[in-house]
């Protein structure tokens, strides 16, 4: 489990991302880059970091279902995850 801190920081620069998305989309489309420069640095995309949404692990998230490898494995065997079974040949 990560800090609480650190998925609170994240939470955080999710929502300044959101807040100032489309300001920062037409300053870079206007060519204004003393403004954008001028913005918080959290309001950019590059600041934020896949964390699993369970446990906030930064390491081993895998994308498409939004959680880290460990938690995968564990719902995947329970058959929480519709349409993912544990392969056996």
């Amino acid at each position: 489990m990560a800090k609480e801190s650190m998925k609170a920081r994240e939470r955080k620069r999710l929502r300044m991302f959101e807040k100032y998305k489309k300001k920062r989309a037409a300053l870079k489309k206007e060519g204004d880059y003393i403004a954008l420069d001028k913005l918080p640095k959290n309001s950019s995309l590059v600041r934020l970091h896949n964390r699993c949404r369970v446990t906030g692990r930064p390491k081993g998230y895998i994308r498409k279902f939004g959680i880290c490898r460990i938690i995968f494995r564990e719902w995947a065997s329970e058959g929480k995850i519709p349409g993912i079974t544990k392969a056996s040949w």
